[in-house]
């Protein structure tokens, strides 16, 4: 595992421990994320107008993240917390708010 590391990113969609079986997840995903949240974020929180005009021009992708989290979080807003990253690829588990 590697050091813990901030992570800023916006919370696009909110997945309820009970609602698991609703989505197609990765059984590794679904056991290390039993009784928490899974938050799926756009990492670096919400881009201005200005920076999505930007990025669309240099078609720039959107780097998609999981974060596991004891707490939910809103849809749509910017997040700061301190991360610890998994074995799974762009997955994340929260350590704690900043």
């Amino acid at each position: 595992m590697s050091e813990p590391a901030p992570v800023r990113a916006e919370v696009i969609h909110v997945v309820a421990p009970d609602e698991f079986d609703e989505y197609e997840l990765q059984p590794e995903l679904t056991e290390r994320a039993t009784g928490k949240y899974l938050l799926v974020c756009r990492k670096g929180g919400s881009p201005s107008w200005f920076e999505r005009v930007k990025m669309f021009f240099r078609r720039e992708a959107i780097e998609a993240i999981t974060l596991i989290s004891e707490e939910p979080r809103e849809e749509g807003i910017d997040i700061d917390v301190t991360v610890r990253e998994t074995d799974l690829h762009g997955v994340y588990e929260v350590v704690s708010e900043r």
